[in-house]
């Protein structure tokens, strides 16, 4: 059973950067496609960024692209994202999901999720 846990999140003044941190234990987060979803205060759950198993392919949300990038580090079964130009929109719970099936990464049917740590983006 895959688990995981995020951690990274914070209180940042707009313009600033957090880097948020997904670790997996349980399975070997290679086997995995990694999506992160943010949902705000009183608005529906938004995929932020997909990435494939290895890495090498990484998709964004027009909101966040240019600002946000998600990588991967599956020899330590860490997933990364690093969150710079901070908007007060960006405030939310984000969470960092995976999925083992399909042949690409995409936002849905996502089987696991972490519980995700709030971002809040104010001065």
């Amino acid at each position: 059973q895959l688990q995981l846990v995020e951690s990274g999140g914070g209180l940042v003044q707009p313009g600033g950067s957090l880097r948020l941190s997904c670790a997996a234990s349980g399975l070997p987060l290679s086997g995995y496609f990694i999506a992160w979803f943010r949902q705000a205060p009183g608005k529906e759950r938004e995929g932020v960024s997909c990435l494939s198993k290895s890495g090498s392919t990484t998709t964004y949300a027009e909101s966040v692209k240019g600002r946000f990038t998600a990588t991967r580090d599956n020899a330590k079964n860490t997933v990364y994202l690093q969150m710079n130009s901070l908007k007060a929109e960006d405030t939310a719970v984000y969470y960092c999901t995976a999925r083992a099936t399909g042949s690409a990464c995409s936002f849905y049917n996502m089987g696991y999720w972490g519980k995700g740590p709030l971002v809040t983006v104010s001065s």
